[in-house]
């Protein structure tokens, strides 16, 4: 059995492979006068001031708000009203959902001086927490 052995080369450095110019050809230079090769005059001021606009725009839509979902329980009766109170507002022409019936419920709310708010609190019925057993 005889092995193939692989001729002693020397070795090139890394990344000369590509770069370097072979003996048959010449190294091309870049001729200044050359309208290609010509570098295009920057407007610094007018750049600087759009780079800047765009990052600030770039920042207010990345922040985004962070939503939280939960769940809640609550008495039939209550339920139905958020479902009548949907009925009105698509007889109104808008459409809106329970979570918006809700937060606006929550800005009212948080607009009431402290003694409006527990007498508010007060008429609510005060539930068992936790999910409904299985039957």
């Amino acid at each position: 059995m005889s092995k193939k052995l692989k001729p002693n080369l020397p070795e090139k450095p890394v990344g000369t492979e590509n770069n370097a110019a072979l003996p048959d050809q010449k190294a091309k230079t870049i001729d200044a006068s050359d309208p290609i090769h010509k570098e295009k005059p920057r407007k610094a001021t007018a750049s600087l001031d759009k780079i800047a606009a765009e990052h600030s725009v770039k920042k207010e839509k990345s922040m985004k708000i962070k939503m939280i979902r939960d769940s809640y329980t609550m008495p039939e009766s209550d339920h139905a009203k958020l479902t009548e109170l949907k009925k009105k507002c698509l007889e109104s022409g808008i459409h809106v959902k329970k979570s918006e019936l809700l937060r606006a419920g929550l800005l009212r709310l948080s607009k009431l001086n402290k003694p409006a708010l527990l007498r508010a609190i007060a008429q609510v019925e005060i539930l068992k927490t936790g999910r409904p057993t299985k039957n």
